[in-house]
């Protein structure tokens, strides 16, 4: 694809959680696709028709096996966050339909206890996870997220240990 057909591509309506323990440590998780260190927070694609914040629930229960009864909402973004993910990408991924993601991102307290995540789901996507500084997250982010993630960061920097 030409950088002007990628131009010309939409972005993916997605939600991401940042999910935060009582000490105020970020959830990050290592993608289970990447031979290389690419940690990330709970995200995913938003079906059509489906509100925001309920699909935020249930890209957490998918992702890492947390259902709603075991986080407590705190905040959500004041904006949709765009990103482009690397032209090289574009073709492979989501069918080459988007030119990257429009996220809303929720930030949610995880009240249950760690043996409840389980990353072994019907699609794991995920290898390993780990509470983390909000500073270590950032910096363990794939380069192309980085922004956006500090977008995020900053937005809820008080709720952070």
């Amino acid at each position: 694809m030409t950088p002007e057909q990628i131009a010309a591509l939409p972005y993916r309506p997605c939600v991401g959680v940042m999910l935060i323990n009582a000490k105020g440590l970020v959830f990050g998780a290592q993608r289970i696709d990447s031979d290389s260190p690419a940690w990330q927070m709970p995200q995913g694609g938003i079906d059509p028709g489906e509100n925001p914040g309920l699909a935020a629930l249930r890209e957490l229960e998918e992702e890492i096996s947390v259902p709603p009864a075991l986080v407590g909402p705190l905040a959500e973004t004041r904006e949709w966050l765009t990103y482009d993910v690397p032209h090289t990408l574009v073709p492979r991924i989501w069918g080459g339909k988007y030119r990257g993601q429009k996220q809303r991102w929720f930030l949610m307290r995880y009240l249950g206890h760690d043996d409840q995540i389980d990353l072994a789901t019907e699609h794991p996507e995920f290898s390993a996870w780990r509470w983390m500084q909000a500073d270590d997250m950032l910096a363990a982010i794939v380069p192309f997220k980085r922004d956006i993630y500090a977008t995020v960061m900053a937005e809820f920097r008080d709720w952070l240990a």
